[in-house]
């Protein structure tokens, strides 16, 4: 481990690994204070792709710092063998386990989540950034149970003269059809990966399923949205009508994350106009 590192903090047990990195609790000799320290080992990364998510993440962290639905960066150490980087401490589980473990979430519950993650967008797109890998497993929680937008490895720049973007990024489920179909695209991918974790949220189920990643991508790309009778009908007509205008295939008519805040639903707290009326 580097030496500064070591100097001001306390590495402890691993709780979590990924294809090129390690996350330790670690815990601030200073303050006491509980962190988490990735640690990304250089030698793992094989090619110039990998090299530019690693250098991006950071520098992208820091840009973002502020907003407490997204996870802060503390500090970057780096040596010859390993860049460390100083998170957020998110021991409480994911969305992706709070999703396994209770199937459907009830509209308030999913609204508190889903309201949270917004605002990571939003203000993330208001700063001209991208995330453009959002999925259940990236949306973390502290100790205190705050939602916290993780992993900004895939995020890209845009604005100025950099209206759109370019390249293949995301997960299978959750990634938007103008990516798999090689176009040109903008910040409303995330919109779209946001509506599809809301239709999981409240149906337990994506609304794009395949066997295989291929044929998840071919349902992605016809974008046939449905709403199982025997799924979604407890389901308000306003949630509906946002997933709708989220999971619209053509990105001009699909909300921004400023007026995915604005709906109905989300105002109203997941709750039915008709059930706030009675």
């Amino acid at each position: 481990m580097c030496e500064n590192l070591n100097r001001d903090y306390q590495i402890c047990e691993e709780i979590g690994r990924g294809r090129f990195a390690v996350v330790y609790r670690c815990f601030s000799a200073l303050s006491g204070e509980s962190f988490a320290c990735k640690s990304i080992d250089k030698h793992q990364l094989f090619d110039s792709t990998d090299l530019e998510c690693i250098q991006k993440e950071p520098k992208i962290n820091q840009f973002l710092s502020g907003n407490p639905n997204i996870l802060q960066i503390h500090n970057i150490y780096e040596d010859d063998n390993y860049l460390h980087l100083i998170f957020d401490l998110c021991d409480s589980p994911n969305l992706f386990d709070r999703i396994s473990n209770n199937s459907q979430l009830s509209e308030p519950e999913a609204n508190a989540y889903f309201k949270d993650l917004m605002n990571a967008v939003a203000y993330c797109h208001r700063l001209g950034i991208a995330h453009r890998d959002i999925k259940p497993e990236n949306v973390l929680f502290d100790s205190r149970d705050r939602l916290k937008l993780a992993d900004f490895g895939s995020a890209e720049w845009f604005g100025g003269n950099e209206t759109s973007m370019s390249g293949i990024v995301g997960t299978p489920y959750y990634v938007a059809p103008e990516i798999l179909s090689g176009e040109d695209y903008n910040d409303k991918v995330d919109v779209w990966s946001c509506g599809v974790i809301l239709y999981i949220m409240l149906a337990g189920v994506p609304p794009f399923y395949g066997d295989s990643p291929v044929e998840t991508f071919e349902k992605v790309l016809r974008g046939n949205l449905r709403f199982p009778s025997r799924i979604f009908r407890s389901v308000c007509p306003e949630a509906k009508d946002l997933l709708r205008k989220m999971l619209c295939k053509d990105p001009c008519r699909r909300l921004s994350a400023d007026q995915v805040l604005r709906h109905p639903w989300v105002m109203n707290g997941g709750e039915s106009l008709n059930e706030m009326m009675n």
